[in-house]
């Protein structure tokens, strides 16, 4: 009864991910995963190289969106670049430990990949509305220039290149988990 039972657990959890488009490495442009179960180590390194580089890049990319870049020297503008690609892998670590904690298998990435892909993007974007909100509204920590859009919800205006950076960067990360697993599984399977 009991392995009845966490195997009907399981299909749902495949099923319930499968209809989110998520549990599947369709949602990546790629037939069905062909994941070893054993791959978390990896999946986490390729998850954090990939959140580092992107994140870096995306600093530095949306720098004109602030006021810092008119108003800083070249060295502060690096500093804020390097300080804030920082905190973003701090914020990326926090929720992908989260969502693991919370809905991930001992067997991530292999299962519950859509269910952690989607809670880490949630808790990103959640921590970034409240973080913009803070240090743009009430701290007054930066500001955005006149070329950042601003998204309004609920009473507040969000930089769209922030929200927007809290879905692409870990969509491509996560994008890099399911490679580097699916990786690694291809090996096994043409060991002799």
């Amino acid at each position: 009864m009991d392995a009845a039972r966490l195997s009907c657990g399981s299909a749902a959890r495949r099923r319930s991910d499968v209809a989110l488009g998520l549990g599947t490495a369709a949602a990546f442009g790629v037939g069905e995963p062909q994941i070893a179960e054993d791959n978390w180590p990896r999946a986490l390194r390729a998850y954090l190289v990939a959140t580092a580089l992107g994140h870096l890049a995306w600093e530095t990319l949306h720098l004109l969106l602030y006021m810092i870049w008119a108003a800083g020297s070249w060295a502060g503008n690096a500093f804020a670049v390097v300080h804030c690609a920082g905190g973003d892998m701090l914020i990326a670590t926090m929720t992908l430990v989260l969502a693991l904690a919370v809905l991930g298998d001992r067997a991530w990435p292999a299962r519950g990949f859509g269910r952690v892909l989607a809670a880490t993007i949630a808790m990103g974007v959640g921590y970034t509305v409240f973080s913009e909100w803070l240090n743009v509204v009430v701290r007054t920590s930066w500001a955005y220039s006149d070329l950042m859009p601003v998204v309004r919800f609920a009473g507040l205006e969000v930089g769209l290149s922030p929200l927007a950076q809290w879905v692409a960067v870990p969509l491509l990360a996560f994008a890099c988990v399911r490679r580097s697993a699916n990786n690694k599984a291809q090996r096994r399977e043409t060991k002799p």
